[in-house]
């Protein structure tokens, strides 16, 4: 089985989780994908990158999703998604992926 880039895994924690708490309208089963991608996606970076890169990654994707929201009513929900989720996947790549 191909395995899936930690830069995929936490791109899609983000949207997932935005995805899920919108169109379910709870916010607690949003929280569930936000957080499980980004467990995932934090074990293979540790794996790939080692501790101190992982927890900089794990950082990065908690700071991703709190600024997402002022971001948001810059320029609207999903594109300050898909920006956000753009750029944690670029450092995940950079940091670990680009490892693999």
């Amino acid at each position: 089985m191909a395995k899936v880039p930690a830069a995929v895994v936490a791109a899609g924690g983000l949207v997932g989780g935005y995805g899920v708490a919108r169109w379910t309208k709870k916010r607690q089963l949003g929280g569930v994908v936000l957080a499980t991608a980004g467990a995932a996606a934090a074990q293979q970076w540790r794996r790939q990158a080692g501790g101190k890169a992982a927890g900089a990654l794990t950082v990065a994707y908690v700071a991703a999703f709190a600024g997402s929201h002022p971001l948001a009513k810059k320029v609207g929900a999903w594109p300050a998604m898909f920006g956000v989720a753009g750029t944690v996947a670029l450092a995940s790549w950079a940091v670990a992926d680009r490892r693999a």
